[in-house]
């Protein structure tokens, strides 16, 4: 979807990091019941069906993961002219695979199927050097207001929440482009 965005609108589209769960600690934890409620609700069914009219799987996980390292390497090889394609990569690890972001064999084998160095991701991830970035980035997240994932921010200003149909998307974009500033 956010492909044919691009094409159809001429977009950039920049991942960032957002924690929904900062408190979630370094192994992960188990999903609240809340959560395992909603599931039952028709909001899994209705992300399935979306990614299958795009042509993805989708695989619900069954632990919430800490994402630190994978916003971190995520950074790397955004510096490193990758950062959508990595990103799309771990993306279907995580929500076809039911893979574990926060696990390093399992971003190593993302940056090397996207042509990235993995020993030297792996090194400047551990070695701190996009911490703060990647801190600084969601610190500004949740001064502009993000409390959901997905959220996408278009133009510093417009948020669309949640994963939802392209219409919603083309709907928005068109409201915005015809908007008199």
């Amino acid at each position: 979807m956010v492909e044919k965005l691009k094409a159809e609108y001429q977009v950039d589209v920049e991942w960032r990091p957002f924690y929904l769960r900062p408190d979630t600690p370094p192994e992960g934890m188990e999903l609240p019941d809340y959560i395992k409620q909603a599931r039952n609700n028709g909001s899994e069914e209705r992300l399935r069906s979306i990614a299958n009219a795009y042509g993805m799987e989708f695989e619900s996980t069954e632990r919430i993961y800490n994402t630190r390292i994978a916003h971190e390497a995520t950074e790397y090889a955004r510096e490193h002219g990758m950062g959508n394609e990595f990103h799309k990569i771990v993306f279907r690890k995580v929500y076809a695979d039911g893979q574990d972001p926060s696990n390093w064999d399992v971003l190593r084998s993302a940056a090397e199927e996207v042509g990235l160095n993995a020993d030297e991701m792996q090194s400047e991830v551990d070695g701190g050097k996009y911490t703060a970035n990647v801190a600084d980035q969601v610190n500004w997240a949740y001064q502009i207001g993000v409390s959901g994932v997905p959220t996408y921010v278009i133009n510093d200003r417009y948020a669309v929440v949640g994963a939802q149909p392209y219409e919603v998307f083309k709907n928005a974009l068109t409201q915005i482009m015809n908007k008199k500033d």
